[in-house]
């Protein structure tokens, strides 16, 4: 398992680059500020804003320096051609992907990023705007990455490999990697840090949505992975629990998670469902079902979704008291209470893609990735707080930390 996965198609085992000239980096005594950063997908960019208050931005920085350098590339290899095509007409709605998620380094001196249309992963240097290191995933697309609760390793799925690789953020080497479901998604770190649990959707890019054909879409389940020797320990097919639940009509492609601060229960989306689901871990049973509201000028055609989400993003708030759910296709996100499985206000939004929470607690961060803008939500009211405009079709937010006084990399 620790071996890298040898790229599909193209025979090469992916192994980090390394910039030939080692780039500024904070001393170990640079005071650090916590950020927030905004992934602007189609742009290529993230946007710094503070974690918490106004939100305010603080900067921006290039996250594909590289970008005529992978172009080449990409253009001169007919295979790759034709996936990084491929990515832009599904996934992409017309657009490149550049930027899906990203996590700053312990001392704040690189932000490291998953590149889908670029099938790679980069550390960028925040105080120069340049490559650190560079690893191709296997396979032909990056997605979703987790980091690990000590910030040393981050765990990145390799979306037509069936693989999650997982890095050393400092240097890009490879610690290990396990295969998954198809289509992997989500990872989360959990049991601080023992092990890594990894969702698979199944293929988003087809047609074949009536619940009749659901057999078409591939083989989703959750794999937990120890993550340290990253065999597999278990995997949790939701199938059965949502037939045994009631549900056998409804998709079993776990999308967004979010487990309770104890990790007792899981909360999870499926592909069409405006809504989610209760899961305990020690009984392995669902145990609960949210419907939420449906936009009227929503349509109920499955083949309009983009990559199946009806409903995609969740985050819960530090005491475990409070579920954020962003409503992608219905133009809303909501605040639940955990215990009584009440939406708060519907608040408008347009197309909110993740959901996040602020460095304080108190707010729910979601991305506008159709009006490029993030706006945060009170837990506490489920009100609106502030918008803030960003780039391009933003995407995922995380917190992270970078070196106090920091508004962008030298020279831009």
């Amino acid at each position: 398992m620790a071996a890298a996965a040898v790229l599909a198609g193209a025979g090469v085992v992916p192994t980090a680059t390394v910039a030939s000239a080692e780039p500024a980096r904070p001393s170990a005594g640079t005071p650090l500020r916590e950020v927030m950063l905004v992934g602007n997908n189609w742009e290529g960019t993230a946007d710094v804003i503070e974690s918490s208050g106004d939100f305010a931005k603080i900067g921006r920085i290039n996250l594909v320096p590289d970008k005529k350098e992978r172009l080449r590339e990409i253009y001169l290899n007919p295979v790759k051609l034709a996936f990084f095509l491929g990515i832009r007409h599904t996934v992409g709605e017309g657009n490149d992907q550049y930027v899906d998620d990203m996590y700053t380094t312990p001392d704040g001196s690189a932000i490291v990023v998953s590149r889908p249309s670029f099938a790679d992963v980069v550390s960028v240097d925040t105080a120069t705007g340049r490559i650190k290191w560079r690893f191709p995933v296997s396979g032909f697309r990056a997605d979703h990455m987790a980091v690990s609760p000590d910030g040393t390793r981050v765990a990145v799925s390799a979306s037509t490999g069936n693989t999650v690789h997982v890095l050393d953020i400092a240097t890009g080497r490879e610690a290990g990697s396990f295969t998954t479901g198809d289509k992997p998604h989500e990872n989360v770190f959990t049991d601080g840090g023992r092990y890594i649990w990894n969702m698979s959707i199944g293929e988003v890019n087809n047609d074949f949505d009536a619940p009749a054909l659901d057999f078409l879409k591939g083989d989703r389940k959750i794999t937990i992975a120890d993550a340290e020797t990253f065999e597999h320990v278990r995997t949790i097919d939701m199938r059965d629990r949502l037939d045994a639940f009631g549900r056998k009509d409804f998709s079993d492609a776990v999308r967004p998670v979010a487990f309770t601060p104890d990790e007792s229960k899981l909360y999870f989306q499926v592909s069409f469902f405006n809504g989610f689901f209760e899961y305990d871990v020690a009984k392995d049973e669902i145990t609960r079902e949210k419907v939420l509201p449906k936009n009227p000028a929503t349509s109920d055609d499955r083949t309009t979704f983009v990559n199946d989400s009806r409903h995609h993003g969740m985050s819960m708030n530090p005491s475990g008291s409070k579920l954020c759910v962003a409503g992608t296709m219905d133009d809303y996100a909501t605040v639940v209470d955990r215990e009584t499985l009440q939406e708060g206000p519907l608040v408008s939004a347009a197309k909110p893609y993740w959901a996040t929470v602020s460095g304080d607690g108190k707010a729910c961060v979601i991305s506008e990735s159709a009006a490029d803008q993030v706006t945060a939500i009170d837990f506490a009211t489920g009100k609106k707080i502030t918008s803030v405009p960003v780039g391009d079709h933003p995407q995922r937010v995380r917190i992270a930390q970078l070196p106090h006084g920091w508004t962008g990399p030298a020279g831009g």
